[in-house]
């Protein structure tokens, strides 16, 4: 295991021997990022901005929730607003991996403006090891693009500065928890909701979905005390499919939404969670009365391998 004391200390020095003047610092919210922005700030204080980006594809609540980390650890932060731009970037897009590289352009675009504007010259990320593992380069194979690795430019006007690069989940959680940085109970994919719609992106899917992840965390938070095995994560994804159903007495052609919960420890493996049956049918009965348009929901029975964690 990581010795968290040594590498606070060490990722300081890093940090400062790495940082050029000013720094931007992506944070998404999540555990990794947030991390980051905590020690970033304890080394070099206002050198460093940390941004947080509104894409549009955030769960309800969640802007507020970041605000009140940031504010809690102190930290020179600036929340923007960009969901028009990313959405709009969505339009017609389908595949997966086009998708992420979109999204990491789409963001790498509003950090170079905000760094052009603070007079940053390097660029802060909390990639950890899954994330450079997964996107493939050299012999290895590309499992998915993730965002601040696939779909970075090749050409960038921003000085990369990762210090996390080589840890993997269950560090990030020691070192976070030595530094009394709350556990984010529902991990976050940095691209949100958008490799959670699958297909196209649409603000009506958007909708759609926000709902029943708000509904399937819910639920999970409020049972899963009594379980043998507490999910790691747990979300809702919105199927490209309709399907032919019944509401009252009157047919219906609604959306399926899949519900996936799994337990990890370092995000490379998992195993799908065993949930009691009585609560997977209040689940699904919950999200077909509370959500409009969808009639039918599905349980991801697949552990990783040979499913990835996310469906994208």
């Amino acid at each position: 295991m990581v010795d968290a004391a040594k590498f606070v200390e060490d990722a300081g020095k890093e940090i400062v021997s790495k940082l050029t003047g000013r720094g931007i610092l992506a944070c998404s919210g999540g555990q990794d990022s947030t991390l980051l922005a905590v020690l970033a700030n304890r080394a070099a204080g206002d050198r460093i901005l940390t941004v947080f980006v509104d894409t549009g594809f955030l769960r309800n609540g969640e802007k507020e929730r970041v605000r009140h980390t940031f504010e809690r650890f102190g930290l020179n932060y600036l929340i923007l607003d960009e969901s028009e731009k990313f959405i709009s970037r969505m339009k017609g897009i389908t595949e997966p991996e086009e998708k992420r590289k979109i999204i990491g352009k789409t963001f790498i675009d509003v950090f170079e403006e905000q760094a052009l504007k603070y007079g940053a010259e390097c660029l802060l990320q909390g990639t950890i090891a899954p994330d450079w593992i997964e996107s493939g380069g050299g012999v290895r194979d590309t499992i998915k693009s993730h965002h601040n690795v696939g779909g970075l430019p090749e050409k960038m006007n921003l000085k990369l500065i990762e210090p996390l690069r080589d840890l993997y989940k269950d560090e990030i959680r020691e070192i976070s928890r030595y530094l009394n940085i709350p556990e984010i109970v529902q991990p976050f994919p940095g691209p949100g909701l958008a490799v959670r719609v699958i297909g196209e992106v649409t603000r009506e899917g958007l909708e759609i979905l926000k709902l029943a992840t708000e509904i399937v965390e819910n639920s999970v938070l409020e049972n899963a005390g009594s379980w043998e095995v507490m999910p790691w994560q747990f979300f809702a994804i919105l199927l490209p499919v309709k399907t032919t159903g019944i509401h009252g007495d009157k047919r219906t052609y609604g959306y399926t939404i899949a519900i996936r919960m799994i337990d990890s420890s370092d995000a490379m493996s998992g195993t799908f969670t065993k949930p009691p049956w009585e609560f997977l049918e209040n689940l699904s009965t919950d999200i077909t009365n509370r959500v409009r348009g969808v009639n039918r929901v599905v349980y991801d029975i697949t552990n990783k391998p040979p499913g990835t964690i996310e469906w994208e």
